[in-house]
């Protein structure tokens, strides 16, 4: 499968500064020349490099608006973090209705779907046999982050679709029942995202596997024509049909408090998620059932296509909570799991499958370009200081192993030899 990396660079503003360089959490990217690179390989389209970039080089690719095909049957799946970007928002329906006003012909709310996976995910952890702590697979980040730097954990991942999934299913269903005219070429879905990870979820679709998102937009985008049209001096028509539970998702802590089970761990933010995968892989949380990570902080509200302020909306989310009902949503079946929500493509787990970037063609290969990288490696100044293009000591040996960096590239290296230079010629002087 080829992966669609929402992440860009473009190359005209880019100054070569090292903020990229340091907060890729997977080393992605380089300086050359002056510029930065992004290798796709191994770029996991966090954000991290577009939160950072002052000189905003790097940019989110998504659909415009104005792109969506107007003949078809548009259905918004807005995520539970567009809810919390408004000011004084005590009625969800004048979001949803804000959405039918711009264009779209019908609504299915993420947050919906999220509660039907919270229960799926109970359901799921009552199964006996798990690899314990299961670690949600809802954060696109996340599921790419374990395939390619903790491939011991992919078996942990739980194997069902993501909210975004489901609601685009359950849309297509409904459109179908209500508008038997329609046929499913005539419909496309249209997801309201707040991060770049979640369009290339959708992009890269896995062989096989039914596509139920068609287009993804970006919540900056969205925010801005919905201004225009909420209009809150007039009682919307339409209503929301997602509860507390659903849209506490858009925070970090919302998916695993639902789950009434104390045996979980939240955490967000790129760095901690990091830290906790450690301990997870090494076995040192072993009394917990269920792992919920986010890579943005503060959840998906911190996404980089997000409007407001992480933790600002999510003060607005919690205002909105109070006048929604516990939950609005059930999964029509007495017990078990639904296999069209599991399918089996999920369940043998093949899209969690380690992904090996690789160091070469074989292994051979691979052995030898990582012993030259140590011994390297045992020769640099361990400083990390990323002059010389890389982000640390390590890396930068990694580079000159494999033959995408010169040795001559490391400052203090040259600089210790050209005082040793200048040290030869005072003394044969």
């Amino acid at each position: 499968m080829d992966y669609t990396h929402s992440v860009s660079l473009d190359r005209d503003k880019c100054k070569g500064c090292t903020n990229c360089l340091k907060r890729c959490p997977t080393e992605a990217i380089r300086i050359s020349n002056g510029h930065a690179k992004i290798n796709s390989l191994y770029c996991i389209d966090c954000g991290e490099c577009i939160r950072v970039c002052q000189y905003k080089a790097k940019r989110a690719i998504f659909d415009k608006l104005s792109e969506l095909p107007k003949d078809k049957y548009l259905i918004a799946l807005p995520a539970p973090t567009l809810f919390g970007q408004f000011n004084q928002l005590d009625d969800a329906d004048y979001v949803v209705q804000g959405l039918l006003d711009i264009g779209f012909n019908d609504v299915y709310e993420v947050a919906k779907a999220a509660e039907i996976s919270t229960e799926l995910t109970r359901r799921y952890l009552k199964k006996s046999g798990l690899n314990k702590p299961v670690i949600s697979s809802a954060c696109p980040v996340i599921v790419r982050l374990i395939k390619l730097r903790f491939p011991t954990l992919s078996r942990h991942l739980i194997p069902i679709l993501p909210p975004i999934e489901i609601a685009g299913k359950y849309a297509r269903r409904k459109a179908l029942a209500e508008h038997p005219e329609l046929s499913p070429e005539d419909i496309c879905t249209v997801f309201i995202s707040p991060c770049p990870a979640k369009v290339s979820w959708v992009k890269s679709v896995i062989e096989g596997q039914e596509i139920y998102v068609d287009r993804v937009v970006s919540i900056s985008e969205v925010y801005m024509q919905l201004i225009s049209k909420m209009n809150r001096a007039n009682i919307p028509e339409a209503a929301s049909q997602a509860g507390n539970i659903g849209i506490s998702w858009a925070s970090t802590g919302g998916e695993s408090a639902a789950l009434m089970n104390d045996r979980y761990l939240a955490a967000d933010g790129i760095e901690n998620v990091i830290k906790v995968l450690d301990e997870i892989e090494t076995g040192n949380i072993s009394d917990c059932d269920f792992v919920e990570l986010n890579a943005c902080s503060g959840g998906c509200v911190g996404g980089v296509m997000a409007v407001e302020n992480p933790y600002i909306a999510r003060v607005k989310l919690q205002s909105l909570r109070r006048f929604l009902p516990i939950s609005r949503n059930h999964v029509p079946l007495e017990d078990g799991m639904p296999e069209d929500y599991v399918p089996e493509e999920l369940m043998d787990a093949a899209p969690f499958t380690y992904m090996p970037t690789g160091a070469g063609t074989d292994r051979l290969t691979s052995m030898r370009i990582l012993m030259e990288a140590k011994r390297i490696e045992d020769g640099l100044p361990h400083t990390d200081c990323g002059a010389c293009g890389s982000p640390t000591c390590r890396a930068f040996a990694y580079d000159v192993a494999s033959g995408s960096a010169h040795i001559d590239d490391c400052v203090v290296r040259m600089r210790e030899k050209l005082h040793a230079l200048l040290e030869q010629r005072k003394g044969d002087s």
